[in-house]
């Protein structure tokens, strides 16, 4: 059974930084793509950041480029979250997703396989 588990989460002063990390376990293969998808109360579910397999140009949402920095381990299907500069308006539940097959480092939820519990992230202003 394949399980996604993030961490990293919790609140922090606007302009502060945190890293959420994701762990996937029982899958023996390499996802061909992780995503981190957020999730704010009464808002849709929207992409942030994904990357895919042996590609150097990760896919970013516009409201976090150049704050979040999102890195994979292709061995370890692990993946991380670097999250820099917060603002009140990044406050939501963080999911971690991943996908077996597909092309490029899509926002499409649907082209997931995958998904985490999420961990909340909370920024006060």
């Amino acid at each position: 059974q394949v399980q996604l588990a993030e961490s990293g989460g919790g609140t922090v002063q606007a302009g502060g930084s945190l890293r959420l990390s994701c762990v996937a376990s029982g899958y023996a293969g390499t996802f061909v793509r992780m995503g981190w998808f957020r999730q704010a109360p009464g808002k849709e579910r929207e992409g942030v950041a994904a990357i895919y397999l042996g590609t150097s140009f990760p896919n970013y949402a516009d409201s976090v480029k150049g704050r979040f920095t999102i890195a994979r381990d292709n061995e370890k299907n692990t993946m991380s979250l670097q999250m820099t500069s917060l603002k009140p308006e990044d406050t939501a539940m963080y999911y971690c997703a991943a996908a077996r097959s597909g092309g490029g480092p899509s926002f499409w939820a649907g082209g997931y396989d995958y998904w985490g519990q999420g961990t909340q992230v909370t920024v006060s202003s």
